[in-house]
């Protein structure tokens, strides 16, 4: 292959204004942006951990020696306002994305069975902001072994039911949910997955048990992006297999409800959903309104009382944050 001759690739890593490209035929570039893809109205970032780009080779200048030339359209994104541009009060805030993994093709929430407690409103946010940017969540049960499967099923049962994947799993070959990590891995195979669970949950463990030494090569990202601002949040992909890349995402504590507004919520909880248009009011919060066919719903026991308080606490967690 002549040395300039265009290549095609993914953005895995992304950071103060370079990019790292792991192309199709297994070469790697460290490339800069050409001009033209910096250019028009910002609206969200032009280039992205997760992008498909055409990548030109060109003569090593400071480490640099590649120019990302093309961006193929993208798919759903792991998205935030720009932080940077909120905290300077701009009028067009709002406007602005930052996209922190494109093409995301599953968002996977891990949390632990016991130690540490499973905190299931802490799911839920992850649920709503998977449910508001349209990505596919998986939800992950570990650490299995340390309540037994029926006890473990009895947690994520809720999800369950209301059509939400759960995989349950255990690190040790010798318990029946070690089946779940080849589950999990056929899950992750051929995509780009996102990772995120708080310290404790077992994930480092669960990406060894996926692939022997991934763990460390994602705790040395992680360790960097824990020292970092949360301004400057930089996920970064890692390799699974030959088809398939996890982004770890420590560190990301409004990651479930950014960009969601209080009269939207109803929408991004699936058991609820369903009952908002059969309500009196159109503009009904479900909380305190006559005729209101959620609270009906929850009274014949066809949403579960948690899922429901849950969407209370966090609409009026919502509606606390607005400056007026």
């Amino acid at each position: 292959m002549a040395n300039g001759e265009l290549r095609t690739g993914l953005v895995i890593k992304a950071q103060s204004g370079f990019f790292t490209v792991h192309c199709d035929d297994g070469a790697r570039f460290v490339c800069a942006a050409a001009g033209r893809l910096k250019k028009g109205r910002y609206e969200e970032d032009a280039l992205a951990v997760g992008d498909r780009v055409t990548v030109e080779p060109i003569p090593v200048k400071g480490g640099v020696n590649g120019r990302i030339v093309a961006v193929a359209p993208r798919g759903r994104t792991l998205s935030r306002i720009d932080p940077i541009y909120s905290a300077r009060g701009k009028p067009s805030a709002q406007a602005i994305r930052q996209v922190l993994v494109a093409n995301v093709d599953l968002a996977v929430f891990v949390f632990a069975c016991a130690e540490p407690e499973f905190r299931p409103r802490m799911l839920d946010r992850y649920l709503v902001g998977a449910e508001a940017q349209n990505l596919t969540a998986l939800i992950v049960a570990s650490k299995v072994d340390l309540v037994g499967e029926e006890q473990a099923r009895a947690l994520f049962a809720v999800y369950e039911r209301i059509g939400y994947e759960v995989v349950y799993t255990s690190i040790f070959p010798e318990h029946p949910a070690h089946a779940g990590i080849a589950q999990l891995r056929e899950r992750l195979h051929g995509k780009i997955s996102v990772l995120t669970g708080k310290s404790g949950v077992g994930k480092s463990s669960l990406l060894n048990a996926l692939k022997p030494g991934l763990d460390k090569e994602v705790g040395r990202i992680s360790e960097a992006i824990k020292k970092g601002r949360h301004t400057t949040v930089v996920p970064e992909l890692v390799q699974l297999d030959d088809r398939s890349w996890i982004a770890d995402t420590p560190g990301l504590r409004g990651y479930a409800v950014w960009d969601v507004e209080p009269e939207e919520l109803d929408g991004y909880y699936r058991e609820i959903a369903p009952f908002v248009s059969q309500c009196a009011f159109s503009d009904c919060t479900h909380i305190h309104e006559p005729g209101c066919a959620v609270l009906r719903a929850v009274a014949e026991g066809l949403i579960a009382r948690e899922r429901y308080e849950s969407y209370v606490r966090l609409r009026e967690e919502l509606m606390a944050m607005r400056p007026w």
